[in-house]
């Protein structure tokens, strides 16, 4: 694999010419959303299929992965964009094999809301081990509210072979965490027996495979009470045959562009769970410092530590496909942010002209422009080689896998990425 860096005069003709690889193709795998006007700075990954199969009539997926002796999930990962359609076209070429060393199976992790768009779900789905569902929230009484239907999430997710987690939180749709509630939860052993009869009761009326549950703000003055309700709760689950995964966000601490954190004994959660999932997200809210969203070297310091007190095989490292756009001058506790998806941050550079920068340290691209209300920006968001960077770490630690915050859109060059070093993990159920 190739991450071509677009450089100035490059054009997606002349990109296409020198990899000889045809231009609709380039476009297809890489999502290029400005074909005719590429941002220099800009990535576009270069893979060269190994097998490709010129569909003949009659043939469906499944007749052209036995003859090829893969799957339709593969074939799938390959072609995503097969996922949007009911029928396949004579004489259309579709890759079997890409060109890759890949050896290793790690399983992947992706929250969604249960809204989601169907399209982008069945897209998605093919790249998934588990699918979280982000439609329960605790109250203080230790009852469940509902916020959307999600049978036929559930529902799709099985038909892909994918494992859906029912996912746990005092979070609410505003994406506010209500702490009082979580408080109460930890102090009140009645309030933690009626919560866990609920959800339990809960995952056995909608199908789910299990719970993901989220522990936020862990503290050395809480992870007493954590830890026991977790091994209360999993000792229940898993007694029933479900399994428990938790998620946690560690705690960031972010002077200026400084950025470390807090490390506590996250050793005791592992005892009682089949899964972490750590989070690296969180912090890189609207009001903070402009910065890489968990950049890669303190990535590197959290994944030495945790790998160092808990079994590596029970990690999942979070990331996320959103970027974020910052007006400047950057005043603290004021200055908004407003996410913003990768193509589109790629669109601005594009449009005004700008050179896409590049930190090496946090493998991260940004850039600075000014709108059209003389309002000057800057820019942080992902590419390929954030991607690339990410899911090595993967390997390089030798966790379980990847946790994608959110599935909500389809992010062509991170799956691309994923899908070009790893097999995807799928469970039986």
């Amino acid at each position: 694999m190739i991450i071509h860096v677009v450089k100035p005069g490059d054009t997606i003709v002349s990109i296409s010419e020198y990899y000889k690889i045809p231009v609709d193709r380039l476009i297809l795998e890489n999502e290029i959303t400005n074909p005719d006007n590429l941002a220099v700075g800009q990535t576009i990954i270069i893979v060269q299929p190994e097998t490709l199969y010129v569909v003949q009539a009659g043939d469906t997926l499944e007749s052209i992965a036995k003859q090829h002796g893969t799957t339709p999930m593969e074939l799938l990962r390959n072609n995503p964009y097969l996922s949007d359609r009911e029928i396949l076209y004579i004489g259309e070429s579709i890759v079997i094999s890409y060109q890759s060393n890949k050896t290793r199976t790690i399983a992947t992790s992706g929250y969604t809301f249960s809204y989601i768009d169907k399209s982008v779900l069945v897209k998605t789905l093919p790249f998934l081990t588990y699918l979280t569902i982000f439609n329960y929230r605790a109250t203080s009484e230790g009852e469940i509210i509902t916020i959307a239907e999600d049978a036929d999430v559930i529902q799709l997710a099985k038909t892909y072979g994918v494992a859906p987690m029912m996912f746990v939180s005092t979070i609410t749709e505003e994406g506010t965490i209500i702490r009082e509630v979580t408080q109460n939860i930890l102090n009140k052993s009645s309030v933690q027996d009626r919560l866990i009869d609920n959800i339990l009761q809960m995952i056995k009326a909608k199908g789910y495979y299990g719970v993901n549950m989220y522990i936020e703000d862990i503290t050395p003055d809480n992870i007493n009470s954590i830890v026991e309700y977790i091994k209360k709760a999993s000792a229940i689950f898993r007694s029933e045959g479900y399994r428990v995964l938790i998620t946690t966000t560690p705690i960031m601490n972010i002077q200026g562009p400084i950025v470390s954190f807090e490390k506590l004994d996250y050793s005791r959660l592992s005892e009682y769970v089949d899964g972490i999932l750590f989070a690296s997200y969180d912090w890189a809210r609207f009001y903070s410092y402009p910065s890489s969203i968990f950049p890669v070297n303190v990535l590197r310091q959290l994944l030495a530590y945790v790998t160092s007190i808990i079994p590596q095989d029970l990690l999942f490292l979070g990331i996320t496909t959103l970027g974020y756009d910052w007006t400047l001058p950057y005043v603290p506790g004021a200055t908004e942010a407003t996410a913003i998806a990768n193509n589109n941050a790629i669109q601005i550079a594009a449009d005004n002209n700008i050179p896409i920068q590049f930190n090496e340290a946090a493998q991260s691209p940004f850039f600075y422009y000014m709108d059209s209300n003389g309002i000057h920006h800057l820019v942080w968001f992902n590419d390929a080689r954030s991607f690339e960077a990410r899911a090595g770490l993967v390997a390089e630690y030798d966790l379980q896998g990847l946790s994608l915050w959110t599935i909500m859109r389809f992010d062509t060059q991170m799956w691309f990425i994923i899908n070009t070093q790893y097999y995807i993990q799928k469970l039986s159920f």
